[in-house]
């Protein structure tokens, strides 16, 4: 096929990530002892220097951009095989360079290879990635399979936190691609995502009022109760057939046992399969009235991320990704997924999104999270093929 690297070609491919394994692993090692949590900026800043240094020895990459974000660090954006910013479509390589694990966490869970396993905090979601996108580019051009759309690849330092800032960057990135990949962990087994939920954070407040529980509690007005109850109500809205889920997460509220308690809040978390659900579900929660007239409900949020919806974009990049897995003899499956990466942002504005084109492992934000050594040379042959037929 013509959109198609041939079956020789992804094998060198797939040859090339085996020979350059160590090189991959070296990169991910310093990445991951380079702790950047996010909202750590000067760990930010370190890991961007890093990646930098190891994209100036890149044949095709015409700039590497360090772009501020106050609070957390940097994102770092490169164009690849002619400036992006000129083109009229691009390919968007999406990815990021924060994790969830404290600063610390290396010293009581360091860089380690056991078997075909490489462990330490952020390598699965996810540094190894960031190598291996930077080696995909340098596989293209070392292979002289030039992309016909120029490259942008975008890591983002604040994703795990909402992408407050790496946000507008995306979506502006996103207008101008024809194809985005995701480079987000895959599902179990591999699989690639093909479909996300959107994503809900809201706060709700009680604000009751003080009484002594024990001589005068009619003359108080309990913000715990009126959470209790509101929490019900949040409950009754869970729909899983529908793909609705609503949990509470957190919960604080009173000073002491013998008071009746005049603050209480609580943090929700929402999931939903398409935009209709989560503008309905958004409504009724912003919308919530308090069952007691005395207590007064403060709600603050909203939709945080829109759902990567599994449309006919994102089916023919799917089946294009697994003819090439196919041609090194991977078997690519897919999965639709409740958690929300950056890449919900770019298929909000309708451009195609494959997400969870990592390499294979497991323990994604826990104390096991490790990659599979084996999937590297597979991981990054379909990569670089994908940027090679796009």
């Amino acid at each position: 096929m013509s959109d198609q690297v041939s079956h020789s070609k992804t094998r060198k491919l797939r040859d090339y990530f085996l020979n350059r394994r160590c090189e991959i692993l070296a990169l991910t090692r310093a990445l991951v002892e380079s702790e950047s949590p996010s909202g750590d900026e000067a760990g930010s800043r370190t890991v961007v220097s890093l990646l930098a240094a190891s994209l100036r020895t890149v044949g095709g990459i015409t700039a590497i951009e360090r772009i501020p974000a106050e609070r957390y660090g940097e994102h770092l954006r490169v164009h690849a095989f002619g400036i992006g910013r000129n083109s009229s479509k691009t390919i968007l390589i999406l990815g990021h360079t924060d994790t969830v694990h404290p600063t610390g966490s290396l010293r009581s869970r360091p860089w380690r290879i056991e078997g075909n396993c490489a462990y330490g905090p952020g390598v699965f979601d996810m540094k190894a990635n960031c190598a291996l996108a930077i080696e995909a580019i340098r596989a293209c051009n070392s292979l002289n399979l030039r992309p016909r759309s120029s490259v942008v690849l975008l890591l983002t330092c604040d994703e795990e936190t909402g992408s407050q800032s790496g946000r507008a960057i995306v979506e502006a990135e996103a207008r101008r691609a024809r194809a985005v990949v995701a480079l987000e962990p895959p599902a179990s087994g591999g699989r690639a995502k093909t479909g996300r939920k959107g994503t809900g954070m809201f706060t709700v407040e009680a604000h009751g009022r003080a009484a002594h529980a024990g001589l005068e509690p009619e003359k108080g007005a309990s913000a715990i109760l009126e959470l209790a109850r509101q929490i019900q109500r949040l409950d009754a809205m869970n729909n899983p057939a529908q793909g609705i889920t609503l949990n509470v997460g957190v919960i604080e509220g009173g000073t002491l046992s013998n008071v009746v308690a005049a603050e209480a809040r609580a943090e929700v978390d929402l999931r939903f399969s398409n935009t209709e659900q989560g503008a309905k579900i958004e409504s009724e929660i912003l919308q919530l009235r308090p069952f007691d007239h005395r207590v007064r409900l403060v709600v603050r949020g909203g939709i945080n991320r829109p759902p990567l919806e599994r449309n006919a974009g994102v089916v023919a990049l799917y089946e294009q990704a697994r003819r090439i897995a196919a041609a090194v003899d991977y078997e690519l499956g897919e999965a639709q997924v409740g958690g929300a990466s950056d890449g919900n942002f770019a298929a909000a504005l309708g451009t195609p999104v494959l997400d969870g084109l990592g390499i294979a492992g497991d323990g994604a934000h826990a104390t096991h999270e490790h990659i599979i050594l084996d999937d590297i040379p597979m991981r990054g042959a379909l990569l670089a093929g994908l940027l090679a037929s796009l």
